[in-house]
């Protein structure tokens, strides 16, 4: 018996699935460590429920685990005796050990990342910061920044190296007879075949390798996927850059167009007014940071950290309900100038970023506009000179431009105050009209302000919102240059955020409130466009409604909607994987594709505590207006039909 059990623990397999066992292991450790550190973003998880993903995400942990350690189980399985051999074991160690301290590190770092996405990393970050020469010192930074995530993380790699099970060998190699062959070849068809099932989720005909998509069937809320899922699955599962898949909600385009089509066909009632127009992207200046909207907050007390923005919004147009269409700084851009919404994946990231595509500065460029962009990083950052160029920006002015690198924050960009003088000051060198946009930087991660505003602003509860009161102070001063140059009184200016960011209130926790921007329109020339709307508005609603303002008159396709117009049909979407949501009147469909998930009444019910699902609610007209912009969405991506030049349709693609 001792000698069988001898041989059952120094057998190659044996290692294998302890050490499997062992890597198993670190992955809940890290699902643990995630949630202790983003428990107050789920704040309807008790003990119960934590054990409940936790034990669902093993399924997922198996998935991500068979990835990590296929090159593992193929030194460990294969039906050789030189297995056995001690070099060949040291080597399997770390054939092991590295790809799994990958992982750790995946996790670990997503512990602190996930404050900023709310989503686990995918593949898309890496596409994200692809161009980026900073990425290294940004990595260094946060390993000393959010060192508690860094000390979980070198705690995984001791416990990894040290743990790590390798049984001393005695004795004579007994000479190995055909019986050692053919049973170590079936053990090796049979792990195989159990690796496969682990990557596949289960047995049957129909099973699909498992997907994000599917940690939805254990949830409650879409947030709780972030529990159940793993860094390294979600980075693997997306690692082919997504090919969209036109759905058949409809059997012709023609009967989609019947609920919804992107296609806008102007007939303004004026003649065109060129107008200079400058669009204002703010890094995370999400909308629980101003006072404005927020006078609720806190018993009444709350007053933000942006008392210039609060003060420009009160003399513009406005929006009590307004959105991002997305969750990255990547998303904004074709959201905000080209009127793209992000569904699935970041439109910038996928194969469909060649597509043609005619954006704000595009199209007025017809009407004999300039137009330039603007972002403080280094030049080729996250990919917006190159779309800037696509969608029909004449020039581009990045850190490069600006000349001066005492004025580099030393990871990111150009701090906001002096950028944005420059931003105006060069704008006063153009011919007018001119149609501009910036993308500010300086309230990002890692949170820092220049060194002279140290002490200046509100530290509140979060790193970022003394950042956000720097940046508010950068504004002010760009208006007060701006305002004496010539072309100030005939600008159309246009104000919003790429995504929203640290949150502590738990209004702007929930799956809609992460998603909850300012928009502001403001002319000072323009004593009728003030005040603040109920209409629903979102990003991509910028282009269409700033064209509508300027009596643009030819066709083009956008995805958003005038939102200055007086009409009730008013929609706002946006995809928070695995799922879409829906806004209209006050309601909010979650939609996973095939069916509608959860109703929500998002004004009356703002932290989305009551289901309304199997109500008596007008929900199917809902239902097929959406399907019918999501495969509006998806035919157009995939046959490049993203402008109104004439196209052969073609109905079998």
């Amino acid at each position: 018996m001792k000698s069988l059990w001898h041989r059952l623990r120094t057998a190659p397999l044996f290692v294998f699935f302890v050490n499997f066992l062992l890597a198993m292991g670190v992955m809940s450790l890290c699902r643990f460590a995630f949630y202790l550190c983003n428990q107050s973003y789920f704040p309807e998880v008790d003990t119960d429920r934590l054990l409940g993903l936790m034990t669902a995400g093993l399924r997922f942990d198996l998935a991500a685990c068979v990835y990590l350690n296929a090159a593992y189980l193929a030194m460990m399985a294969i039906p050789f005796p030189f297995r056995e051999n001690n070099t060949y074991q040291k080597v399997a160690k770390w054939v092991f050990c590295v790809p799994n301290i990958v992982g750790a590190f995946m996790n670990s770092a997503d512990m602190v990342y996930y404050q900023f996405t709310n989503r686990r990393t995918n593949l898309s970050f890496f596409s994200e910061f692809s161009n980026d020469g900073n990425i290294g010192k940004v990595i260094l930074t946060g390993l000393f920044n959010y060192w508690y995530a860094t000390l979980f993380f070198l705690l995984m790699v001791i416990f990894l190296v040290k743990c790590y099970y390798r049984p001393n060998r005695e004795g004579k190699r007994q000479p190995k007879t055909w019986i050692y062959y053919v049973v170590n070849t079936v053990l090796f068809v049979g792990v195989v075949y159990m690796a496969v099932i682990g990557v596949r989720g289960g047995f049957g005909k129909y099973t699909r390798p498992l997907a994000v998509s599917n940690s939805m069937q254990y949830v409650k809320k879409p947030e709780e996927t972030a529990i159940v899922l793993n860094t390294p699955f979600c980075v693997i599962r997306t690692a082919k850059s997504p090919s969209f898949v036109v759905p058949s909600y409809f059997a012709s385009m023609e009967d989609a167009e019947r609920f919804y089509t992107p296609v806008v066909d102007p007939h303004p009632r004026e003649a065109f007014r060129p107008m200079n127009v400058v669009v204002i992207i703010m890094e995370s200046f999400g909308k629980e940071y101003m006072g404005l909207f927020n006078r609720d907050l806190d018993d009444g007390t709350y007053k933000g950290y942006t008392p210039f923005l609060d003060s420009l919004f009160q003399q513009g147009y406005t929006f009590n309900y307004s959105y991002a269409n997305g969750r990255k700084s990547i998303d904004a851009m074709p959201s905000v100038l080209a009127s793209i919404p992000m569904f699935v994946a970041p439109y910038i990231t996928t194969p469909y970023a060649v597509n043609t595509v005619v954006g704000l500065p595009g199209l007025l460029k017809e009407k004999g506009y300039y137009s330039a962009f603007f972002h403080g990083a280094p030049n080729g950052s996250m990919g917006f000179q190159s779309f800037a160029k696509s969608i029909g920006f004449d020039d581009y002015f990045g850190k490069t431009e600006f000349g001066d690198d005492s004025c580099f924050d030393g990871i990111w960009a150009i701090w906001d105050e002096p950028f944005f003088q420059f931003f105006a000051e060069t704008m006063d060198t153009f011919p007018q009209p001119f149609m501009t946009a910036i993308f500010s930087a300086s309230s990002h991660d890692p949170f820092r302000v220049p060194e002279q505003y140290k002490d200046s602003f509100p530290k509140g509860r979060e790193p970022i919102h003394q950042c956000i009161g720097y940046s508010d102070m950068a504004l002010r001063r760009f208006f007060n240059k701006a305002k004496t140059m010539d072309w100030y009184s005939n600008t159309l200016f246009v104000f919003t955020a790429d995504h929203t960011n640290q949150t502590t209130h738990e209004e702007y926790m929930t799956q809609l409130g992460r998603y909850e921007v300012p928009i502001l329109f403001y002319c000072p020339s323009d004593s009728l466009m003030r005040g603040r709307s109920q209409t629903l508005a979102q990003q991509i609603d910028i282009m269409p409604t700033v064209l509508s303002y300027l009596n643009y008159d030819k066709p083009y396709v956008a995805f958003g909607q005038n939102c200055l117009a007086p009409d009730s049909s008013k929609s706002v979407v946006m995809y928070n994987a695995p799922f879409y949501q829906y806004l209209h009147h006050s309601f909010m469909l979650c939609y996973d594709g095939d069916s509608v998930r959860s109703v929500y009444d998002f004004q009356s019910d703002r932290k989305l505590t009551i289901d309304l699902r199997g109500k008596a609610l007008p929900i199917d007209s809902m239902e097929q207006r959406l399907e019918a912009i999501i495969q509006q969405y998806m035919y157009r991506m995939v046959n490049d039909e993203m402008t109104c030049r004439p196209q052969k349709r073609n109905e079998e693609k």
